[in-house]
């Protein structure tokens, strides 16, 4: 009866009730104490006094909250004091459990972050469109001017920056869209899935014309090159993300996590409620995507280590070697991989810069 939709785990299985029959008691100057047993090792993190908040309408059976209650820990003892009556319990939550304290400010990083980044991204596309309409119709040696326009990097450079460009103004805009209908809701989530799968396949692009120029340096010539790398970074994920919306819309929607002040419609990047996917295995497969991809431009990243070691000769190359490694790193957007250490400890730290490394990549 008092199990809510995240199927919470409460200690011992033990809920108190305590109730007066003169009516609804609320706002007690002098909260009421109650004392929990238990055998097991537990703290603030992870232990906290609720109560039972039921639900609002047909359908909804309730949640948890820790609203007007503190908690307190001795050994062997847990003891609540609240200043209302109802069903009480102590809930067992995961290590790591973000705060709203947290979750705010994870959420103002992202969008300063993500903003920043939208500006410079803007900035460095025009400033590529106004090199390349220079080199055009300025007087600069035809040899010069041919080979820029022969140059794939360049290209490729602009085609990332711009899957990261769409990439933040999805996130940003993603909250206000979340306002509207479900169908909205589910097609704001579907746009920032596939910006978002976009531009990691641009990374993996980059790395992989790293790799060419690394490797051959010269006499480099695949037969439509650019438009080979266009149709797997933009055209295999617009596919993917198309046939998902076609066929399993259901897998879009409004994203919600729990944290340690009640399980109200929270998401990880906005308090408010954010689009993004409701489904496991959807949410697996993309981490997948992301796993081979990021594994493949760690391994160009290394490389490039190699190689940057065996030509070392003047001094102070070291310190260019580590700006050019500070680079590619953000090129590559191996940064991507601190998602793969979202567990126990590791949690808060690995949420803290993953936000502040990749909302600030462009």
């Amino acid at each position: 009866l008092l199990q809510d939709a995240h199927n919470s785990s409460v200690l011992n299985n033990d809920v108190l009730g305590a109730f007066l029959q003169s009516g609804h008691v609320t706002g007690l100057s002098r909260p009421v104490e109650m004392q929990f047993w238990h055998n097991t090792v537990l703290d603030s993190s992870n232990a906290t006094c609720v109560f039972w908040q039921p639900g609002d309408g047909t359908g909804s059976t309730g949640s948890w909250s820790r609203t007007g209650c503190e908690t307190t820990h001795r050994e062997g003892t847990v003891i609540c004091h609240c200043d209302h009556l109802t069903y009480f319990a102590v809930l067992l939550l995961p290590a790591g459990t973000l705060s709203p304290v947290q979750l705010a400010s994870l959420t103002h990083i992202s969008t300063i972050g993500c903003s920043l980044s939208a500006a410079a991204t803007l900035c460095t596309l025009l400033l590529c469109c106004f090199s390349r309409y220079s080199c055009a119709i300025t007087t600069c040696p035809p040899h010069s001017c041919r080979q820029g326009l022969r140059d794939n990097t360049n290209r490729i450079h602009m085609h990332l920056l711009t899957s990261l460009l769409l990439l933040n103004c999805g996130f940003l805009l993603s909250t206000l869209l979340a306002t509207g209908t479900q169908g909205l809701c589910q097609v704001t989530a579907a746009l920032l899935h596939t910006t978002l799968l976009c531009a990691l396949a641009w990374m993996a692009a980059e790395a992989f014309h790293l790799l060419l120029l690394i490797i051959k340096v010269y006499n480099i010539y695949i037969q439509h090159y650019l438009l080979k790398l266009c149709l797997f970074a933009w055209g295999l994920p617009v596919l993917a993300v198309a046939t998902i919306f076609v066929f399993k819309r259901d897998m879009y929607g409004h994203h919600s996590i729990r944290t340690s002040e009640g399980y109200s419609n929270a998401t990880i990047d906005s308090p408010s409620g954010r689009c993004w996917l409701t489904s496991s295995p959807a949410h697996s497969a993309t981490l997948c995507y992301a796993g081979l991809i990021l594994l493949f431009n760690t391994l160009v990243l290394g490389r490039v280590l190699v190689i940057l070691r065996r030509i070392r000769q003047h001094k102070g190359q070291a310190r260019k070697d580590w700006v050019t490694v500070l680079g590619l790193t953000c090129l590559l957007g191996t940064t991507w991989g601190l998602a793969f250490f979202s567990f126990g400890i590791f949690l808060i730290p690995q949420l803290y810069l993953f936000t502040i490394l990749n909302s600030l990549q462009g």
